[in-house]
């Protein structure tokens, strides 16, 4: 399923144009994102936390949980990844819950590039999207025209999404100008001959970068280059996705919008495991952006474990009896 680029209406195109003078130089750049408002830690975190106490009741929870399922990028991103399991992934997939096929398909499937292949034949016609990681992921250590090869054989293999790390180095040394280039530049490969582009997520490993003004800015920084998505982690540090983090990327889509009329999606990654987690995010998002955000082409879960938990709550609210991790299968 081929993925079109995002047609801008004439006044969101005409207001993000406006902006171009903030990227036109390092110093311009350096002046707009340190002139964003200072995050405010302890009222932050207080918000997340707040927001993480909303109940939800039987019905709304098992409408929950099934728009929960088809936000997923279901995922294997390790040495050992075989065609085998990709194609065990991309069946799960298609069909997450084999004994009840009212489960709803979940929203893509990420591999590797090498791996793109074989996920886009096994999906065919399912209307999954293929997702993959590119640019030297997760550390994103490589040569500029080694991330755009890395993503360009990616997009040519069929994938539908391309998610990019960020140089975590060149931000926190300030070079800002440098990370907006490149995210730039990884947007141009994500283009097919003709006229489609994959969509391209942009990861900031939050985890890395220190402060919450930090990923106020990176957000700004990410949107202001292009990105369709921006997303928390990798998954493959100590400190992945966080109801504080995310609630501050969401603000800043939101405010982002405000200015340009641009929307933009983001994903959370790495540590949600629980639907008593996913249904706190989903939250997040109705409270922070609203009805419109609240579908797989804006909010999406990177968290594959959580999908096996949505499945058990999923068939306890069915049945009344909770099923145990050995009714659902293993990645």
């Amino acid at each position: 399923m081929p993925t079109t680029v995002p047609a801008y209406g004439n006044e969101a195109a005409g207001r993000l144009a406006s902006m171009a003078d903030v990227t036109a130089s390092d110093g311009a750049l350096r002046r707009f994102l340190h002139g964003l408002p200072g995050v405010d830690a302890v009222g932050l975190q207080a918000r997340a936390a707040t927001l993480g106490t909303r109940s939800i009741k039987t019905t709304a929870k098992a409408y929950a949980i099934d728009l929960a399922i088809s936000m997923i990028d279901l995922t294997t991103l390790e040495g050992a990844d075989t065609p085998g399991k990709v194609r065990a992934l991309c069946a799960k997939g298609v069909h997450p819950d084999p004994t009840d096929r009212t489960a709803p398909k979940v929203a893509a499937i990420c591999v590797y590039p090498d791996m793109v292949a074989t996920a886009k034949e096994a999906l065919g016609d399912s209307g999954i999207h293929v997702a993959s990681v590119a640019t030297a992921f997760p550390a994103g250590r490589a040569a500029l025209p080694v991330k755009l090869a890395d993503t360009r054989d990616a997009v040519a293999a069929g994938a539908d999404e391309i998610d990019m790390v960020i140089d975590r180095g060149a931000f926190l040394s300030g070079r800002y100008l440098d990370v907006f280039e490149e995210i730039k530049a990884v947007k141009e490969a994500c283009a097919r001959p003709d006229g489609s582009a994959a969509h391209l997520k942009v990861i900031f490993e939050t985890g890395e970068l220190q402060t919450y003004d930090n990923v106020r800015r990176v957000s700004w920084l990410a949107m202001l280059a292009g990105a369709d998505f921006i997303k928390t982690s990798t998954g493959k540090v100590a400190v992945n996705a966080t109801p504080p983090v995310t609630l501050l990327m969401l603000e800043a889509v939101r405010d982002f919008h405000a200015a340009t009329g641009v929307q933009v999606g983001v994903k959370p990654a790495g540590g949600i495991r629980t639907t008593k987690d996913a249904m706190k995010y989903l939250v997040m998002v109705n409270e922070t952006l609203g009805d419109a955000w609240l579908t797989a082409d804006w909010f999406r879960f990177g968290a594959s474990s959580l999908l096996n938990d949505l499945l058990m709550q999923r068939q306890k609210l069915s049945t009344g009896r909770y099923s145990g991790p050995d009714y659902v299968t293993v990645d």
